[in-house]
């Protein structure tokens, strides 16, 4: 039997990266710092989700220059999807949080947005909801 248990990601800044996942309504489960390894893991899900579909974040230290990593491949990875009870809720927070919406909710089913480090995020409405203003008429911002 195979059981699916977390997606991992690359960060480069591990709280701006939470604070985006909390717009969607993940939140922080557990995190484990290893000293040795010079990272931190960090596991989020959404509530009741622990255990059973996790994104792991995985910041690696800087080095002793103080130089940290930086990662340009995060539209190769594809993207990761969420189900909202109401999407053009969720994509009202992240407007609201000075971000943006890539592909806007013009359908009233789905939409993309970005972390921090460019890792596309496909939220998917719960059932449907009808297109509705100013919604309808965003076009795409850069690529999702």
């Amino acid at each position: 039997m195979t059981k699916y248990l977390h997606t991992m990601i690359r960060v480069t800044d591990p709280e701006a990266t939470i604070a985006f996942f909390r717009l969607i309504g993940l939140e922080e489960v557990r995190r484990f710092d290893s000293e040795a390894g010079r990272f931190t893991l960090i596991f989020l899900a959404a509530p009741g989700e622990e255990g059973v579909a996790e994104v792991e974040l995985t910041y690696n230290w800087p080095d002793a220059d103080g130089q940290g990593e930086t990662y340009t491949g995060g539209r190769n990875f594809g993207h990761l999807a969420y189900q909202v009870d109401d999407i053009y809720e969720t994509c009202q927070r992240f407007l609201d949080a000075g971000l943006t919406v890539h592909r806007p909710p013009r359908d009233g089913h789905m939409a993309f947005v970005k972390s921090p480090d460019g890792i596309s995020v496909e939220l998917l409405q719960k059932g449907r909801l009808e297109p509705r203003e100013p919604w309808a008429s965003m076009e795409n911002t850069g690529t999702w």
